[in-house]
């Protein structure tokens, strides 16, 4: 009798249980379906290669702005891009952006603003490395990759100041390697460049050539344009990051 009073205590419970928390019932096929498209519908994209890459390197592009006496006696004013690569201010720009310039400005990422002196150049190679004089806290040097990395296709985005229009971005593919290009007015030709198909357009000039992890992998030197004009119209060319490093002490790869 105490056992089967026992069981019958338990049995009366399982039911009160049930009855008070009855189980819940199952899912139908609709509302599994909707479930569905809103999780997809609130799931967060993975941002472009593109939109990473510009992360990493934007705080390490800089605005140069050069004056000198033209021809005529008249100042002139060009603008051009470089990248910073040290913590002491070092910046990596074409050579032809600074030559023959009076007075260098430089103009960081955060909007600090400072005089620029040429530390060391290599004419042959059109690269030059600029000194600030007064370095942002903190100052962000870019990465430098390696190009003997990157294959015909690969993804490749250039990041400059074309027109002045600072921190611009355009993407586009390595379309070969070992170019040789005849700069204009230049005395001879420069060879061993990286040939690219993002658009490079006046002021992208020592600006950074990087991957889609953000790492420098060549500087920009010019454009070729079988007309007079100086736009892109879809070939332009870097010196590899090995070359254009080597003006400033780094070890080749």
């Amino acid at each position: 009798m105490p056992f089967a009073s026992g069981v019958l205590s338990a049995l009366a419970a399982l039911l009160l249980y049930n009855l008070l928390f009855p189980a819940p019932q199952p899912l139908t096929t609709r509302e599994v379906n909707e479930a569905v498209a809103q999780a997809l519908a609130s799931a967060t994209p993975r941002p472009a290669f593109s939109a990473a890459a510009f992360a990493v390197i934007q705080p390490s592009l800089v605005l140069i702005e050069t004056k000198s006496v033209g021809v005529t006696g008249e100042i002139e004013i060009c603008l051009g891009s470089g990248v910073v690569i040290n913590f002491t201010g070092d910046i990596l720009t074409s050579f032809h952006v600074v030559a023959g310039a009076s007075e260098i400005w430089i103009t960081f990422a955060d909007g600090t603003q400072s005089r620029g002196q040429i530390m060391a150049a290599e004419p042959e190679n059109d690269i030059a490395v600029v000194r600030a004089i007064r370095i942002p806290d903190p100052l962000v040097p870019a990465v430098l990759g390696n190009p003997n990395a990157m294959r015909v296709g690969d993804e490749a985005f250039v990041v400059g100041n074309p027109f002045g229009l600072y921190a611009s971005m355009s993407a586009g593919v390595i379309s070969g390697f070992d170019r040789t290009f005849q700069p204009p007015g230049g005395i001879q030709p420069l060879g061993g460049l990286i040939q690219l198909d993002a658009a490079v357009n006046p002021g992208n000039s020592g600006g950074p050539l990087i991957n889609r992890a953000g790492q420098v992998v060549g500087i920009v030197v010019g454009i070729v344009n079988p007309t007079e004009d100086s736009f892109f119209i879809g070939i332009a060319f870097a010196v590899p990051i090995d070359t254009a490093g080597g003006a400033a002490g780094s070890p080749p790869y």
